[in-house]
Order: C-alpha cells, then sequence, then structure tokens
C-alpha cells in the first residue's frame, strides 16, 4: 500500500483529504495546530502535532514513505504587512524544509498545495478577441470596476486561465505560493522527484472555518446570514470566480497521487462553471431563507475583478473533473456545519 505524509491535516481541506486518502491509502497525518487555523479546539485523534519547520521530525517520519501530500499553509491573503514574517516562515521556509527532509530520506514525490492567487489578476481579452494585460483599476470610487484595455481604454473580458499563465502575485500569501513552487520545481530538478503543483481556485464546503479577516467569501456570507444579516456584497457583485468544492479538492489530490506524474506539474483545481460573487451570496441567502444580499458598492483596492480557470489540463493528466457544480453545493453549503474555532489571525512565529 502506497504511504502517504500528508500535511495540515487537521485543516479545512487536509482533514478532507484525510478522509478521502485513508480507505486506499496509508496515511500519516500531522499538523502544526496552529491557533490562526485552529483557534483552541484539540488536536484531533490520529494525528501527530508536527511543524513542518523542523527538519529532523520529518526526516523520521519520512521514512518508507512514497509520497507526500503537503496542505500545511498559513493561509488567507494576509491583512496587513505585519502578516508576512508568517507567510514566509511557514509556507516559504516550512516547504524548503520540507524538501530538503525529502530529498535526506529518499522520498522523491510531492503533491503540493497550490492556489489559484498565483495568477494575480486573471486572464482578459479586448473585443478582438486579442489577450491584453489590463492596467491598474483606476477608477473603482466612481463605479468603475471593470477592467479596460490601457491603450484604448475599451472594457475587457474575461478568459479562462490556463497553467502556463504568467504568475503575477498581488498578496503575501500569493507570493508565498509562488515561492512554495519555485522551490518545488527546483527540487525536481536537483533530485530527480516528481511535483504535483495543485492550484486550488476558490473553495468551500462542509467544516470551513468560520468568519475571520482569513476567511473565504461564502464562510463570510454564511456567518453575515447566520446572525440575520444579509451577506454583503462588494464592487457590483459580477466579479467571477470559480467556486470548488473541498470534496472535489480532496479527490483531485487522491488522483494526483495515484497519478505519479513525472518532473513538475502545475494543474487548475476548478470547477468549471464559473459564478459572480454576487450569485454565490444570492444562492446561500435563498437556501436558508435569509436577509437578500446587499450590493455594496465598496471595494478593496488589491482585488482583481475576474479569475476563472480552464479544467482541461486537470481532466487531461490526472482524469480530475468536479462532481459537484457549484449551484448544487452551495445551497448544501449554506446549511452545513462549520467549524468552531475562530483563528486568532496569521501567527507571529
Amino acid at each position: 500500500m502506497t504511504r502517504v505524509l500528508l500535511t495540515g491535516a487537521a485543516g479545512f481541506i487536509g482533514s478532507h483529504i484525510l478522509s478521502a486518502l485513508s480507505p486506499t491509502f496509508d496515511v500519516v497525518a500531522i499538523d502544526a495546530m496552529l491557533a490562526s487555523a485552529h483557534g483552541t479546539e484539540n488536536r484531533p485523534d490520529g494525528i501527530d502535532r508536527v511543524d513542518v519547520r523542523d527538519h529532523d521530525a520529518l526526516v523520521t517520519l519520512l521514512e518508507n514513505t512514497d509520497v507526500v501530500c503537503h496542505q500545511a499553509a498559513v493561509v488567507g491573503a494576509g491583512v496587513d504587512a505585519a502578516d508576512a514574517p508568517a507567510y514566509a516562515s511557514h509556507n516559504d521556509f516550512g516547504t524548503a524544509v520540507l524538501l530538503s527532509a525529502m530529498a535526506e530520506a529518499g522520498c522523491r514525490r510531492l503533491v503540493l498545495a497550490s492556489s489559484m492567487v498565483v495568477y494575480g489578476e486573471g486572464k482578459y481579452c479586448n473585443p478582438s478577441g486579442h489577450v491584453v494585460t489590463p492596467g491598474p483599476r483606476t477608477e473603482l470610487g466612481v463605479g468603475q470596476f471593470d477592467n479596460t484595455d490601457p491603450d484604448t481604454g475599451e472594457v475587457l473580458d474575461w478568459a479562462p486561465v490556463t497553467e502556463d499563465s504568467a504568475l503575477r502575485p498581488r498578496s503575501t500569501y500569493a507570493a508565498s505560493k509562488v515561492a512554495q513552487e519555485n522551490y518545488a520545481l527546483a527540487w525536481t530538478l536537483a533530485t530527480g522527484g516528481s511535483v504535483t503543483a495543485l492550484r486550488y481556485h476558490n473553495v468551500y464546503g462542509p467544516h470551513m472555518p468560520r468568519n475571520t479577516p482569513y476567511s473565504g467569501v461564502a464562510a463570510m456570507f454564511r456567518s453575515s446570514l447566520e446572525a440575520g444579516q444579509p451577506p454583503q456584497v462588494y464592487e457590483d457583485g459580477k466579479q467571477l470566480r470559480d467556486f470548488v468544492h473541498v470534496s472535489d479538492i480532496a479527490a483531485a489530490n487522491a488522483l494526483s497521487i495515484s497519478a505519479d506524474l513525472p518532473g513538475f506539474t502545475a494543474l487548475n483545481v476548478s470547477s468549471g462553471q464559473p459564478i459572480t460573487i454576487g450569485e454565490v451570496a444570492q444562492t446561500l441567502s435563498d437556501a436558508c431563507d435569509g436577509p437578500a444580499p446587499e450590493i455594496t458598492g465598496k471595494y478593496r483596492s488589491g482585488d482583481v475583478r475576474h479569475i476563472v480557470a480552464s479544467p482541461e489540463l486537470a481532466r487531461e493528466k490526472i482524469g480530475f473533473s468536479a462532481a459537484i457544480p457549484p449551484d448544487v453545493g452551495l445551497c448544501e453549503f449554506a446549511t452545513a456545519p462549520l467549524r468552531d474555532a475562530e483563528g486568532t489571525g496569521a501567527p507571529r512565529v
């Protein structure tokens, strides 16, 4: 039986992956149990408390391990500049330590949790169908939310982002995810090992953490509805995203482990069915008979307008297709259990 070391196994995504892998693989599960992710909740049974920055502990755990499924990370966009050392320490340095320990222990396969945020702004085309890199959105304050052609001023339309798109991180978290991929690519060249980097899009599902500044927007809408308040939708609510259910994320990891692709391969993990943020809020409100969403016109200067993935390469390489469409999954998510733990923000160590 294939032996898998699963990092971040107590987290939202990691716990679903652990459940998906356990019937088929011999899983060794570890988690640092950071307060930023788990609050004060107790460590679940069957999960060892290990920090991926602990090289010696990892070398011992990696003995006779076939593949590492690396989910451990500080997540979220980063609320302020003071968060940067936490991302660099846990995500960048932690991944470097893990790769070093894998090389020492002779483990040559890694499935890495990456993210859509590595792409930054997304992909856009002008009315003639030519790809255009948009300029900064400088008119947000007057309600001009669409990206425009910096030369002509024409409104640009979105296009599916493919894995060969440029990586342009726009947040501390995104920078750390690009760094993880770069370390992993360098590791494959140095060791002859293989890495499958799964670029998750907007993940949601049961046991997602409750509202914190680091939560995803679906959980934040849920928290508003539970408080009897309307979800607050930024901009005009027409910004497009790809929401992918956590059970599909878990399935993509299992398929990646089984596929054992050579070298370094990056894959989008997405539903392939784009949905607007306004539609997400409305779906959740309708499903739980809550108040209608409020389109606020507010904005965050670092947000991107649209980012939608092409799912084709993941289908081709590992046979992955999302089983749960967003309209179905979000209806179920409206009343699904959430994590009681409320994180305290990015760790300071």
